[in-house]
């Protein structure tokens, strides 16, 4: 088993490392980031210096190796924009996009599972075919369009919910709802698929066959071998969700890493951009390694040599 965390560890560093490097050429081909920052009677000499101060006076192959080596400290350089440590300003707004991914997670696995299971057990009926049309719809809106239906309806027309915004409950359930829908869809889908494979199993015939209750057997003897795929599943859309987060915390104006690094790339601020990204990507690997090694402890039958 170490054997196979250690690969992985190096998988996730070769990851990370792509992922930092590409960051670092796509924000150079933004713009120079100096010319957003100068201000009315500022000479060459201030300029120059302005730029000696950010690094960018240097050659793109020493900012690339000297970004590296930082990075490697956890340092990304001070935010022109914002005045302040980059890492520091990223690491501050994890909570409420960790809070809000979790919760659109929760919600999407809670109603999958209860929707994909109806679905399964009564296969071809009204009820099943109501749900996959429902499936393909949630499957095929935008976030951002149906971000803005929501605040026009249940914000503008019903006074129900709080159009934007970071509080309590009520501030979470319209960003958690958009952002959740896509990995609902796909998680009902995925439920209804497999719960029909796993209930034409004989061992699900031969519990039926003893008298057990249908719920019974659904719990014990049917989820119970579906738990791995939705595993991957969720490791897969927590991903997916991070990157999601950028359009939906912008729409609600949640003040997670998304909407940082979209106001940071407006100011052409590299250093919140390569933290951000930086960040998500460290998130995405870890949360990817954990559910690798969840496997196992999950089925018996999996193993690591």
């Amino acid at each position: 088993m170490w054997t196979f965390v250690a690969r992985r560890l190096l998988t996730a560093a070769i990851v990370v490392f792509g992922v930092v490097t590409t960051i670092f050429v796509l924000a150079r081909l933004t713009g120079d980031p100096v010319s957003l920052m100068i201000q009315p009677g500022m000479g060459e000499k201030d300029i120059a210096e302005l730029r000696a101060s950010l690094g960018l006076d240097r050659s793109i192959a020493e900012q690339y190796f000297r970004f590296l080596g930082q990075a490697i400290q956890g340092d990304f350089g001070r935010s022109p924009w914002q005045l302040t440590s980059a890492f520091g300003l990223v690491v501050e707004r994890i909570p409420a996009t960790l809070l809000l991914t979790a919760t659109a997670l929760g919600f999407s696995l809670l109603v999958a599972l209860v929707v994909g299971g109806l679905s399964a057990l009564f296969r071809d009926s009204l009820l099943d075919r109501a749900a996959m049309a429902l499936v393909l719809i949630g499957q095929s809106i935008p976030s951002f369009w149906l971000g803005l239906m929501l605040i026009l309806l249940m914000a503008v027309e019903l006074h129900l919910l709080p159009s934007a915004g970071y509080g309590g409950w009520a501030h979470l359930v319209l960003p958690a709802f958009t952002l959740g829908l896509f990995s609902l869809a796909r998680l009902t889908r995925l439920i209804r698929s497999e719960l029909l494979d796993v209930l034409s199993r004989e061992y699900v015939t031969t519990a039926r066959s003893k008298g057990l209750p249908e719920g019974l057997v659904l719990r014990r003897h049917a989820l119970r071998n579906i738990v791995v795929p939705i595993v991957t599943v969720l490791a897969v859309d927590f991903g997916l969700l991070m990157g999601g987060a950028v359009i939906v915390e912008t729409v609600f104006a949640w003040p997670g890493i998304g909407r940082l690094m979209i106001q940071a790339i407006g100011q052409r601020d590299f250093p919140i951009i390569q933290a951000g990204v930086f960040m998500i990507a460290m998130l995405v690997v870890g949360i990817n390694l954990l559910a690798d090694l969840l496997y196992a402890w999950l089925d018996p039958r999996i193993r690591y040599s």
